[in-house]
């Protein structure tokens, strides 16, 4: 399916913000989760699904374009009581002590438009494992797996989200659209930068015909922050 609009953030621009960085591992405060703690978890959230039932899983930013574990088809959701928020700060990942960044994260209030993947029944325990290592990797953790309901064109259906855990440290409160674009301008880690993931998630939800009036309009005001710091630099060649 082609994009509606025409993306002011481009691959060029975003090639831009990059620069080598070197992983620096879980920030102080934070350890990386055990076997038995990926165990726990993942037996925590089967206990409260369905033996023998499909499982669903909401996908609103990465998961779109970069899936946890192999799903069997989609459909559009539609997921009220939440929104997409850049809440999450990284000092790791996509982002980093000299140049911190965000992640967008479920946090409430609001409505938020994205997709039901889901897992086929005789994969749920299997692939909800690979799932939940990649989403819930430290303690504390910055988000965590709630079971909600989302509106599909068949209905109603029972899925599994990851939303902000505001008593986290990562959580950080409300930005103004301003203050998001300065910081993902220029936020870069070892994983790459706050303005690859960007425009990534806008492009896909575009591909999908969901527009997002705010990450829109947030990819607009990114890329004019790196052209107006790259002034009379030339444009490298980005990776296809």
């Amino acid at each position: 399916m082609s994009r509606r609009h025409q993306m002011s953030l481009t691959a060029d621009l975003v090639a831009l913000v990059h620069r080598p960085v070197v992983d620096p591992g879980p920030p102080p405060g934070f350890e990386p989760l055990t076997e038995q703690d990926h165990d726990e978890r993942r037996a925590a959230v089967l206990a409260a699904h369905p033996k023998g039932h499909d499982l669903w899983i909401f996908a609103y930013g990465s998961l779109i374009w970069k899936p946890a574990c192999e799903v069997d088809g989609q459909r559009h959701a539609l997921l009220r009581g939440w929104h997409r928020r850049f809440c999450l700060r990284l000092l790791r990942y996509r982002g980093s002590v000299d140049y911190p960044g965000l992640m967008m994260a479920l946090d409430v209030g609001g409505s938020c438009r994205g997709v039901a993947q889901r897992i086929p029944a005789r994969y749920v325990e299997e692939r909800l494992g690979q799932l939940l290592r990649r989403e819930t990797s430290v303690k504390p953790a910055s988000n965590l797996p709630r079971w909600m309901t989302v509106e599909t064109e068949e209905g109603k259906t029972r899925a599994l989200a990851f939303a902000i855990n505001r008593k986290g440290p990562t959580y950080c409160g409300p930005h103004t659209l301003e203050e998001t674009a300065d910081i993902l301008s220029k936020a870069c880690g070892h994983w790459g930068t706050g303005a690859e993931y960007l425009m990534h998630t806008v492009a896909h939800l575009e591909d999908l015909d969901i527009h997002d009036r705010y990450l829109w309009r947030l990819q607009e005001l990114v890329a004019e922050r790196i052209k107006a710091a790259s002034k009379g630099r030339a444009l490298p060649i980005a990776a296809s």
